[in-house]
């Protein structure tokens, strides 16, 4: 992961989230489930690195803490 290890104690991204998908993420600066609210779903899904499962691991954590990924591209 590009991140520092703060920036990875820090994140509240799942912990199970496969190591691809939170380089995608960490490549995109993304460490914090509250930045996923201002981007869509499809937009995620087309970072190399995120599949089915990661897409629905972030989906739960973020329905979890009453957010969802942004409906419409910024």
């Amino acid at each position: 992961m590009t991140g520092t290890n703060a920036e990875e104690r820090e994140s509240d991204l799942p912990k199970k989230l496969a190591k691809p998908a939170k380089r995608a993420l960490a490549n995109a600066g993304c460490h914090q489930l509250k930045q996923l609210t201002a981007v869509s779903e499809a937009d995620v899904r087309k970072l190399h690195g995120m599949g089915p499962k990661a897409l629905e691991q972030l989906r739960r954590a973020l329905a979890d803490k009453g957010m969802s990924f942004s409906e419409t591209r910024p």
